[in-house]
């Protein structure tokens, strides 16, 4: 009877699984919506874990920051997350956003488990022990990992799994912010690259999953809290100066990253070391600003709140420390993201701002200065990121601040585009550009760079001879459908060149030469070639060049096959469903 009863809720089980199983064959939206909620949920609790880690570790020692060798604490905590990186886990240091986006451009998605740690332990170090730097970026690797992971667990496919991915982002985001929209425009504007519809619904899922688990473990809390602004025709227009303002200062943070990462580079001393060096010259120069340390999430409340004293040179100190800082920290070696100190930084430069047109415009009844601030952390996210839209709607959910919407959009689109032109490539995308590696899901680069030449040469091609006459050449041509036909030697297949029938129709209707003529007089000879071992692209390059429509493939000088266009854009076509289906 027991048997019977197992054999039955077996059964039961079994055609419950085929039911699931087929419908979700039918749609896979469906399966994309129930894991999406399942990696919202673990990234939201990966944002959570580290964010409580960050909280006990800077509590932790804070009573140790008033004695005078305070300085070394960050120094101790970036040279230990270099350790940990670099010697326990063999990863190298980085930013986290990047490192997503290439697994996206170039590996659909493929993110090794440890990652999902990694960076949550690294970055806790170097930030909790002072170091300048901000948590988002980490844990946005971390749900990107924790997405990649369980979408290899259930076999999903290249494309099920980069959207898996974006909602380990989305989800990692929207927790540590409470914010989730803005995960999922960060995610889709910054991570994946594209709208589409077979992202959006999972990545929005993903989202509220990480957002519901924060709301649950923290509350329904908005980070930064600001009272009611009355926004005027003064305040809109002069958002024209403060966008100019943090498109300098963008500029000026990305441009000082990129060359403390180039300045480092020579210094021949191990990574720990180089690490230690920058935590302990931050901790020198947050003992003078201690503003300037950590996430710096406090200063940003009461700047929001106009309770920042702060006159407009110190307000311009600050700014510049705090770049400096965030330079030292991370292009040095320490561990974490560029998010923190972005706001940090741009409500530092809003509150500059204000007191500078207060300053030359006392008689105009200007805004509060908390709205400035506000707006100038839109302007920095929007300018550093070139993503207008996550500035937008970070700042309105991190502050609740939807009256000062109209200037928000004003200074986040100036600022993006001012960027644009000096900086083609946001501060992720920068180094993926210039490697090459940066490839869009549906885009040439990304379609081609999945092909080979293995795949689509032709290794059956009729080939002729040197010494074979044009009659015989001729039946060649009745017998097959080529448009060219190679020339190799008959011994050792060492490529001579191409005959292309097209170019010698006057010898073709002149039967006389028939037997005149031999193949080694009508060839080209001044033939570019190609070996298997090139990248498509690159041969794609050459063939456009030289105006050809197919080139020979050799290898050591002796011919294996030709590849066409006509067939690279069969296969392209077929690349490009598979890419863009769904």
């Amino acid at each position: 009877m027991i048997l019977k009863n197992n054999l039955r809720k077996q059964t039961l089980l079994n055609r419950i699984c085929a039911f699931f199983s087929h419908f979700f064959q039918q749609d896979d939206r469906l399966l994309l919506i129930a894991i999406a909620s399942f990696v919202g949920i673990f990234s939201g609790l990966a944002a959570l874990l580290l964010n409580n880690a960050l909280l006990g570790l800077e509590h932790f020692l804070h009573e140790y920051r008033i004695y005078w060798w305070a300085f070394i604490l960050p120094a101790c905590g970036a040279a230990l997350s270099s350790l940990f990186l670099n010697k326990v886990l063999k990863e190298g240091a980085g930013h986290g956003v990047p490192e997503v986006i290439y697994a996206v451009s170039r590996y659909g998605g493929l993110l090794r488990m440890r990652s999902a740690f990694s960076r949550i332990i690294s970055s806790c170090l170097t930030i909790g022990s002072g170091g300048s730097a901000g948590p988002e970026a980490p844990v946005v690797m971390s749900g990107a990992s924790i997405g990649s992971n369980i979408a290899k667990y259930f076999g999903l496919n290249d494309r099920q799994r980069v959207t898996i991915v974006g909602c380990g982002s989305a989800g990692a985001i929207a927790s540590i912010f409470n914010a989730p929209i803005a995960g999922i425009v960060f995610t889709i504007e910054v991570i994946l690259g594209e709208w589409s519809a077979i992202n959006i619904v999972p990545i929005a899922v993903a989202a509220v999953s990480g957002t519901e688990v924060s709301r649950l473990l923290k509350g329904n809390q908005i980070p930064f809290q600001h009272r009611q602004f009355s926004i005027d025709l003064p305040d809109i227009l002069s958002c024209i100066g403060l966008a100019l303002l943090c498109f300098l200062v963008s500029i000026l943070l990305t441009r000082g990253l990129r060359q403390m990462h180039r300045m480092v580079h020579h210094v021949h001393l191990p990574l720990w070391i180089r690490a230690a060096i920058g935590g302990s010259l931050v901790g020198l120069l947050g003992m003078i600003l201690p503003d300037i340390m950590g996430e710096g999430y406090q200063a940003i409340r009461q700047m929001i709140e106009g309770n920042y004293s702060a006159g407009l040179l110190f307000a311009l100190i600050l700014v510049l420390s705090k770049i400096l800082a965030t330079t030292l920290t991370l292009g040095w070696g320490g561990s974490g993201g560029i998010f923190a100190p972005c706001l940090v930084i741009g409500s530092m430069t809003g509150l500059m701002y204000h007191r500078l047109i207060t300053l030359v415009c006392p008689q105009v009844s200007w805004v509060n200065e908390g709205c400035f601030s506000l707006l100038g952390m839109a302007g920095l996210i929007s300018g550093i990121l070139q993503a207008p839209l996550t500035g937008i709607f970070l700042i309105v959910e991190i502050t609740g601040g939807y009256e000062v919407i109209v200037p928000l959009i004003l200074t986040s689109v100036l600022s993006s585009t001012l960027c644009q032109f000096i900086e083609p490539a946001s501060f992720y995308l920068k180094e993926l550009v210039e490697q090459g590696q940066l490839l869009r899901p549906g885009t040439d680069k990304r379609v081609l760079s999945d092909l080979t030449l293995k795949e689509i040469i032709d290794v059956h091609h009729t080939c002729v001879h040197q010494d074979m006459m044009l009659r015989q050449f001729v039946e060649v041509i009745k017998k097959t459908r080529y448009h060219y036909y190679p020339v190799v030697d008959k011994k050792t297949r060492r490529f001579e060149g191409i005959i292309y029938p097209l170019e010698i129709r006057p010898h073709l209707f002149n039967i006389p030469l028939y037997d005149a003529v031999i193949v080694a007089q009508i060839m080209r000879t001044n033939i570019p070639t190609a070996t298997l071992n090139e990248d498509l692209n690159d041969v794609l390059k050459r063939m456009d060049r030289h105006q050809l429509s197919e080139i020979p493939i050799v290898s050591n000088a002796r011919f294996i096959g030709m590849v066409s266009k006509e067939t690279l854009l069969n296969r392209y076509r077929q690349e490009l469903i598979v890419q863009t289906s769904g």
